[in-house]
């Protein structure tokens, strides 16, 4: 799965990306998400976060990754900020929490 989402192609050859929405169902987009997240745990992070590319490197988080067009659709959909590539915003999550 490429890091920016999975992509697709229209019937005219142009490439979409599947990216979840605020309401966390999947919709195509001409733009590729900025944000990736893990379904199963609900968090979300940056697409250079060094854990998630740990994980995908081992194989197993490609099934539950999903993709974001923006942060604030992330955290619209319910998952938290990364505590490895989103520190300062992770901590402010878990101080409301």
């Amino acid at each position: 799965m490429r890091p920016d989402g999975p992509a697709g192609e229209t019937p005219s050859g142009a490439k979409t990306f599947t990216l979840l929405g605020a309401d966390r169902a999947p919709y195509e987009s001409a733009v590729p998400g900025t944000f990736g997240g893990n379904r199963r745990n609900h968090l979300y992070g940056r697409l250079d976060c060094p854990s998630a590319l740990r994980a995908l490197e081992r194989g197993g988080y490609v099934k539950v990754r999903v993709f974001f067009a923006d942060e604030s659709t992330a955290v619209a959909a319910g998952y938290r900020p990364c505590a490895v590539c989103l520190p300062e915003k992770y901590r402010a999550w878990k101080s409301k929490a």
